[in-house]
Parts: structure tokens; sequence; C-alpha cells
């Protein structure tokens, strides 16, 4: 059998294969009610996200002096009004776009950036202890203390905060794809395609990189919730979206001063934060599980 036949010749019987696991994995997601109600929340949201401009009853700037800090139910405000009169549900629907684009841009920027590294790192040796050393030296400093300071070494806006998070979640992705990668180079189907002449490129092309799918996208699933939490962090602070654009995490830093009086107004987008992060927590968990080849087929 020649190089070429037996460098192909996996890949004609691959699809079935990838067909059968995937529809397993779905099988396994569809039978688990929490991945069920996860995804639904997040279909909810990204929905509302892109929907964004047209569901919002008003425009998110829009003040209304007479009618500040309405609460809840107030006719015309169904989840009241902020300090200056805005509506807070067209606050947070906008807000909730906000988050998800800035988590989506920081999640992309990472794993852009830190898989083919984490690749690299996982079949050189050579490389691998730089890059270790590298990664090792981020992971030494807190996930919000890097992403606080990129962010204000750039400056306050929607696309700074995404690099900062996403520059930030970088050593967690090299860890976890170098990690993978050192796995499969060791299996003897990788050992194989060496031995029949297949080079280096070849190999992480081919072989690694699309055993090492399951990893990455259960690393996005737990990454996007940590860039949400972010993205809130950093508006809260003044490094992230700047008003009058709606964030949720200014939407917390307004309403910290009127927390007594107007409850709702700290509490709504809060809520909002924690039902996104963990909706994305317990979705990254089950489709985790999901893709364990391990698991048991129910």
């Amino acid at each position: 059998m020649s190089v070429d036949t037996a460098l192909t010749q996996p890949a004609v019987t691959r699809a079935p294969a990838e067909a059968s696991q995937r529809s397993r994995v779905l099988r396994r997601l569809r039978r688990n009610p929490l991945a069920v109600a996860s995804f639904t929340v997040l279909a909810v949201a990204v929905v509302v996200a892109l929907l964004a401009p047209w569901l919002a009853p008003y425009a998110p700037e829009r003040t209304d002096f007479s009618n500040t800090l309405a609460p809840p139910g107030t006719p015309g405000h169904l989840l009241g009004t902020d300090d200056l009169g805005r509506d807070v549900l067209s606050r947070i629907i906008l807000g909730v776009r906000a988050s998800l684009q800035v988590a989506v841009l920081a999640v992309a920027t990472a794993l852009a950036i830190g898989v083919p590294l984490g690749l690299v790192a996982g079949y050189f040796r050579a490389a691998d202890s730089v890059i270790s050393r590298l990664t090792d030296l981020m992971l030494a400093f807190p996930f919000l203390i890097l992403a606080v300071g990129f962010a204000a070494i750039r400056g306050a806006s929607l696309g700074n905060a995404a690099v900062a998070i996403g520059i930030a979640q970088i050593p967690g992705v090299i860890r976890v794809v170098r990690s993978d990668a050192l796995r499969l180079k060791s299996l003897d189907f990788v050992a194989a395609a060496v031995v029949d002449g297949a080079s280096d490129l070849w190999v992480l092309r081919k072989h690694i990189l699309p055993n090492a799918t399951s990893v990455v996208l259960v690393q996005a699933t737990v990454a996007i919730p940590a860039a949400i939490l972010g993205e809130a962090v950093l508006s809260f602070l003044g490094l992230g979206i700047q008003p009058p654009a709606p964030s949720l995490g200014t939407m917390l830093s307004t309403a910290q001063q009127f927390a007594a009086r107007a409850p709702w107004a700290a509490v709504l987008p809060g809520l909002a934060i924690m039902v996104l992060a963990l909706s994305f927590n317990v979705f990254g968990d089950s489709l985790r599980d999901a893709l364990d080849p391990k698991a048991s087929r129910r």
C-alpha cells in the first residue's frame, strides 16, 4: 500500500464514524434534562441578542426624568426604570447582546491563538519548554487581574474589553489543548502516520486537530461564561463598555448607589448575568459528558 493510500484511506471511512458519533452525542444531550434546559435558555438569549434592536421596547438611551426609579410592573415599563428614567428591560436586552458579543469575540481570540500554540507545545518537545514556561508565567496572575491590566492599557471599549479577556484566557486554552495533543501523539494511529512518512504538519492538521475538536468545544463553552463575568467586571470598574451604551456591568455599577431605594435596578441585571453564566456552564458540563467516549450508552 502506498503512502498516499495509507494516509487517505482512513478519511474514507471517517465520515460514517463521525456521523455516528454526532448522533450519539446529540442523543445523550437530548436525554439530559439539564442540557435541554440550558440549551433552551441559551437559544433564547442568542435570539434576543440578534433581535435586540427590534425587541427592546425603547431606545436604551431614552430618558424620562418624570418617571425615575419606577418599580417593575409600572405601565409602559415592565421591569421598571433606572435613576435617569431609562427602561430597565430595554437596557437588559441590549446588555445581554453586548455581553454575548464580548464573550464570542474574546473566546474566538483565545482559541485562534491558544489552539495552535497548544498543538505545537504538545507535539514538539523543543517548543513545549518555551510555550509552557510562558503559559505558567501568565497563569501566575489571576484571570481578572490580567483582563483588568490589559483593558487599562488598551483603553475602555467593547472591542478592547473583548481582546483583554481573550488574551487572559489564552493560557487556559493552551494548557487544555497541549494536554490533549500529548495524549493523541502517543496513540497508534499517529505513530502509524509518522511511519508511513506523513509530515508533522500533516499529522497535526489531519490527525491531532480533528481529534482534539471535542476538547476545544468544551473549553469554549467553559470560557464563554468566564468572559461574560469578565465583561461585567470590566464594565463595573469602568474599563469595559462605556455609558451611555448599555451593559449589564455598568447597570450594576450605577444601581449600587440606589440599592436600598430601588433594589430591582441591581437585582435584575445581576440575575441576567447569573442565568447566562450558569446556562453556559451547565451546557458545557453536559457537552463534556456527552462527548466522553467512556460514558455509558443509555
